[in-house]
């Protein structure tokens, strides 16, 4: 009988220990999952840049983000107005969601592709670039990572 007993209360002693490691276990799993990344840049316009810039934006660099959507690259795009923004914060802020940060060899891969694409030289497009700083300044790009909560 003691014997049993001993059995008895080394098999509840085993089962209490293995639930204690399963709910500490779990009690100490990171309560996030990364998800997609937002890339966020915050522009500024200068006083009288607004209708030229955003022409631009709705012509060649949504086109630019639509070709990449279609590759699949990007997730989604969009525009945001910082409706009251100080002094020294952004007019816009353009964003880029992508579920992936690529490779550098992917990276070059894809930086073919496009260029297959573009019509323009890259010495035309940064060319350009500087032409649009006349109407606005980029003043910061981010990249932000999406935490999902753990169910």
């Amino acid at each position: 009988m003691t014997r049993t007993i001993l059995k008895l209360t080394a098999v509840v002693a085993l089962a209490i220990s293995a639930a204690t490691i399963t709910v500490s276990a779990h009690a100490q799993e990171w309560p996030f999952i990364g998800g997609d990344y937002w890339e966020v840049t915050g522009i500024d316009i200068k006083d009288g840049g607004g209708w030229k810039y955003a022409n631009w934006l709705a012509s060649e660099w949504r086109d630019e983000l639509e070709f990449a959507k279609s590759k699949g690259w990007i997730k989604d795009y969009m525009v945001f107005s910082n409706v009251h923004n100080r002094a020294d914060e952004p007019d816009l802020f353009l964003i880029r969601v992508r579920e992936d940060v690529p490779s550098g060899e992917e990276g070059e891969k894809r930086f073919k592709e496009y260029m297959e694409w573009q019509t323009k030289t890259i010495e035309k497009m940064v060319g350009e670039s500087g032409n649009r700083a006349e109407y606005r300044t980029v003043m910061s790009t981010s990249l932000l990572q999406v935490l999902n909560f753990r169910e």
